[in-house]
């Protein structure tokens, strides 16, 4: 008991306590008849004091180590999500603090109302278990998909990630091929397939809606994975991206004044309108508001310092793709201009918007 105490970094007497009241006790025996921590009573005690740590009481504790619908797998991802939670809040507060000690020092007023907002319950209350803190569901998107699903009771969400924009008050089937999305889900969500968009293993019609966000531009065959969305559902609602209309990469100062690599991101990228008339949708317009909550590419048009950040931009697959050297050609440029004033005045006409539109379209297919 001594050196597990040692390692575990409790007390004796802790350990005595948890025995005790039955919470985690040592079932084996030494040669010399003393108690001893058995593999499985290690595991339990590192499940203990793993959420002592995070802060629960030890009724709690007791009823989470004892659940008996979850096995140890289940049971190491419920914790693994809520370590992650508690990661992401503080890498949030301490972000809101960096920037507000930015604004402080140019002998700028931070307002009350600001305080709060940098460090009250709005900014953390969407952060999911599995999610880094810049990619949590925007509540304003999200109405416009909810909309857009309609009267669905049975949704298959394709490229699913580790779940956002799911709906809660639906019966939701995931797709997702990678092993490290499926395995970051969080406790309780919607059970998980693994596979493509392009070869979805369910039968015609299976679904009353097939939902994708912000991942079509993952797949290896856009089209294909649409056309099967189509196949395999009544309605089809895709969240992607509109390179239609000419010059479109200059909607965005980040495109079109630090990184116009990624236009050719896009180049073999379908056409909205392709799209569309592959699944027989109509397109509308989805508004990029300037607190958006999720940190996609363009969530922060009117908050470019945030694109300094190396948290907030490795939540963006378009810095990997461009590669290191671009990006960092970019986040320099980009800062020398917000440290002069530059980017101030190129984007002035900005400051009053409370959302833009910068190319996000949700393709509706009833």
């Amino acid at each position: 008991m001594g050196r597990v105490a040692e390692l575990a970094g409790v007390s004796v007497r802790t350990l005595h306590h948890y025995d005790e009241i039955g919470l985690a006790r040592p079932s084996a025996r030494t040669a010399a008849g003393y108690r001893a921590y058995s593999a499985g009573d290690v595991e339990r005690l590192r499940e203990v004091l793993a959420y002592r740590r995070l802060g629960f009481g030890l009724r709690e504790v007791a009823e989470l180590v004892g659940d008996p619908s979850t096995d140890a797998v289940a049971r190491l991802r419920r914790l693994r999500g809520l370590l992650v939670e508690r990661r992401d809040r503080a890498d949030a507060m301490v972000t809101a603090i960096d920037r507000e000690l930015r604004i402080r020092a140019k002998g700028l007023r931070v307002t009350p109302e600001e305080q709060l907002e940098m460090l009250g319950a709005r900014l953390y209350d969407e952060i999911g278990g599995a999610y880094t803190a810049t990619r949590r569901t925007d509540p304003r998107i999200a109405a416009q998909i909810l909309e857009a699903l309609g009267d669905a009771r049975t949704v298959l969400n394709v490229g699913a990630g580790t779940g956002s924009y799911e709906p809660a008050d639906r019966d939701v089937t995931a797709v997702e091929p990678s092993a490290v999305m499926r395995g970051q889900r969080p406790a309780g969500a919607a059970p998980c397939v693994a596979a493509t968009a392009e070869n979805l293993p369910f039968a015609d019609r299976s679904f009353d809606v097939a939902m994708a966000v912000s991942t079509v531009h993952h797949w290896g065959d856009p089209m294909a994975g649409l056309r099967e969305m189509r196949r395999v559902a009544r309605r089809v609602v895709v969240l992607t991206f509109d390179t239609d209309e000419p010059g479109w990469q200059d909607r965005f100062w980040l495109t079109r004044d630090y990184l116009p690599e990624f236009a050719a991101l896009l180049a073999d990228f379908p056409s909205l309108a392709g799209m569309a008339d592959a699944i027989r949708a109509r397109a509308e317009p989805v508004p990029v508001p300037w607190d958006c909550a999720d940190g996609l590419f363009e969530a922060f048009w009117r908050r470019p310092d945030m694109y300094l950040e190396e948290r907030v931009r490795r939540a963006m697959s378009v810095w990997t793709k461009v590669g290191p050297e671009t990006e960092r050609r970019a986040v320099r440029g980009l800062g020398d201009d917000l440290r002069s004033g530059r980017w101030a005045e190129r984007n002035g006409d900005l400051a009053p918007l409370d959302a833009a539109d910068l190319g996000l379209r949700l393709l509706i297919a009833e």
